[in-house]
């Protein structure tokens, strides 16, 4: 098993489960995160910290996509291993639908 992060990340990219993984097995993109599937440890830890509910086992139905969606681009993004404040519009942009089409950036994040 592993987690991942899903479509409810993007534009709010809260960063509060970075700061508690004990492995850093997440990455960043210009709006929202990943995390390494190969690195997780399966500890759980990042799950109830993401204000966005945005983190999921990959247990659950349909999170294929996800598991290879979050592979793909922890390969090619920054490390992130420090909290830092989530983009301005996390607020208004949790819960929207269709993130994933309308908003999803390819560009990497900043990192550390």
């Amino acid at each position: 098993m592993t987690y991942v992060v899903t479509d409810n990340c993007i534009m709010c990219k809260y960063t509060d489960c970075v700061e508690v993984c004990p492995v850093d097995c997440f990455y960043e993109g210009e709006n929202t995160l990943v995390i390494h599937p190969d690195e997780c440890i399966d500890c759980g830890v990042c799950e109830p910290e993401c204000p966005a509910d945005a983190i999921r086992p990959d247990t659950e139905p349909d999170m294929e996509k996800w598991v290879e969606f979050n592979r793909k681009y922890s390969e090619l993004w920054p490390v992130i291993t420090q909290k830092k404040d989530p983009l301005p519009t996390a607020e208004e942009m949790d819960g929207v639908a269709g993130k994933l089409d309308k908003y999803f950036s390819e560009a990497p994040g900043e990192g550390d």
